[in-house]
C-alpha cells in the first residue's frame, strides 16, 4: 500500500490532494454536525461556493445528508472518516511524528491529529475525540478517573458518549479551581464526563491556589481528606499543560513569582509544577489535589495538549509527568521534533494545519 502511495504522489498528485481536501471536510462535518454551509465554509478557510462543489458532490456518493438543521454524515460517510484515519496518517506522515515523539519524549503511547490548534479550535475538538476514545479503551470496572481543567481536556469531555465500560467509572477533579469560567473547572468537567458517558461523579470545592494558613486548614477537613483519598486512587489521570507564563498570570501570581519564573526559564506547567526546558521543576504551587508522587500509583496517564506555541511545554513536561500517553497536534509534533517543511505548514499539501481548499486560515479559539 505504502509504495503504491507513493507512486500515487508522484505520478498524480493533484489525486491525493483532492482526497486530502474531501476527507477533511468530511472530518469537520463529523465534529460539527448538523452544521450549515456558511459555518462549514469559515472554520475549512474557504468559501461557500468552492465548497459547495465539494459538498455535492460528496453528497451524490453518498457520505453526505443535506437536512433542514444542517449538512451530516451519512452512515457511509462516518464509516468511511473512521477507515481512512490510519491510511490519512500514513499518508501525511502523522505516523512517523507519533514515532518521533515517542522516541524523544520515552512516551509508551502518541496520537497525533491533524492540523494546529493555535489556527482552529476544531482540531481541539479532534484531541478531544481521540481521548474520549482512548478512555473507552482503557475502561475497567469500578475505576476511578481524575481529570485536571483547561480547554483541551474539557474537549474529551465533549467527546465522550455512553459507553458500557465507563458506567462503573467515577470521575473526580485532580486538582481545585481557578476560579475562571466554569465550563473549563475540573469539577464540571468531571460532571460532564460522567454525565455524557453514563458514569458517576464527586466534586472537590477548593480554589488551587491556597495561602499557607488556608492550606494547612483545609487538608484537615474529614470531607477534604476523604476526598483526597479518592482522588488519589485514580487509575486513570487526563490532564492538560500549560504554558507557564500563562498559568502563573491566571493564577494571579504576585510580580515577583513572575519574575522568579522567567529567571529560571521555566516553560511548562501541569500539577501546579513548573518547569523549564531540561524537565526540571523549578517551582511548586501549594494547591490541593493531585502531584507528580500521585502518577506513579495510576495505570494511565494521559496528557492532552497541542498547538505549536506549546511545543516546549509538551516537551519539558512529558518526560517529567508520567511517560505514558501523549495526544497532541500536527503543529505541536512538529515543532517538538524540529521538522521543517519547504513550504509553510497552512500552504503544504502534506500538512493539514491551515485552510484546506484555497490556503486561507480562521482559527476559533
Amino acid at each position: 500500500m505504502k509504495a503504491l502511495l507513493e507512486l500515487q504522489k508522484q505520478l498524480l498528485p493533484d489525486l491525493l490532494e483532492t482526497m486530502r481536501k474531501r476527507y477533511e471536510i468530511l472530518r469537520h462535518l463529523q465534529l460539527m454536525q448538523p452544521v450549515g454551509r456558511r459555518s462549514l465554509a469559515s472554520a475549512l478557510g474557504t468559501t461557500e461556493r468552492i465548497l459547495r462543489g465539494e459538498v455535492d458532490f460528496l453528497r451524490e456518493q453518498g457520505l453526505v445528508r443535506i437536512e433542514s438543521v444542517g449538512m451530516r454524515l451519512s452512515d457511509a460517510g462516518n464509516n468511511l472518516v473512521s477507515e481512512m484515519e490510519p491510511l490519512i496518517k500514513d499518508l501525511f506522515g502523522l505516523t512517523e511524528l507519533e514515532k518521533g515523539l515517542k522516541k524523544i519524549l520515552g512516551m509508551r503511547r502518541v496520537t497525533v491529529v491533524p492540523g494546529d490548534s493555535d489556527r482552529s479550535g476544531w482540531v481541539k475538538q479532534e484531541m478531544g475525540k481521540a481521548g474520549a476514545r482512548l478512555l473507552k479503551q482503557l475502561a475497567r470496572p469500578d475505576q476511578v478517573v481524575a481529570v485536571a481543567g483547561g480547554t483541551t481536556v474539557a474537549a474529551v469531555a465533549d467527546r465522550m458518549t455512553a459507553a458500557p465500560g465507563l458506567k462503573e467509572t467515577t470521575f473526580v477533579p485532580a486538582r481545585g479551581g481557578l476560579g475562571e469560567a466554569v465550563e473549563l473547572e475540573a469539577n464540571y468537567i468531571a460532571s460532564l464526563m460522567a454525565r455524557k458517558s453514563g458514569g458517576h461523579y464527586r466534586l472537590m470545592h477548593v480554589p488551587d491556589q491556597l495561602s499557607a494558613d488556608a492550606h494547612e486548614t483545609l487538608v484537615k477537613e474529614p470531607h477534604i481528606q476523604e476526598m483526597l483519598q479518592v482522588v488519589r486512587s485514580a487509575r486513570i489521570i487526563v490532564h492538560g499543560i500549560g504554558d507557564a507564563k500563562t498559568m502563573a498570570t491566571r493564577r494571579k501570581s504576585s510580580s515577583a513569582l513572575l519574575e522568579r519564573l522567567e529567571q529560571a526559564d521555566a516553560v511548562g506547567e501541569a500539577f501546579g509544577y513548573y518547569f523549564n526546558r531540561n524537565s526540571e521543576i523549578v517551582y511548586r504551587g501549594r494547591s490541593i489535589g493531585l502531584g507528580l508522587e500521585d502518577l506513579e500509583k495510576a495505570d494511565a496517564i494521559i496528557a492532552v495538549a497541542g498547538g505549536s506555541s506549546k511545543a516546549e511545554a509538551i516537551a519539558a513536561i512529558c518526560p517529567a509527568a508520567g511517560r505514558d500517553t501523549l495526544i497532541t497536534d500536527e503543529g505541536a509534533a512538529r515543532s517538538i521534533l524540529g521538522r521543517r517543511i519547504d513550504t509553510t505548514m497552512e500552504d503544504s499539501p502534506h500538512s493539514f494545519s491551515g485552510g484546506i481548499l484555497n490556503g486561507k486560515n480562521q482559527s476559533r479559539d
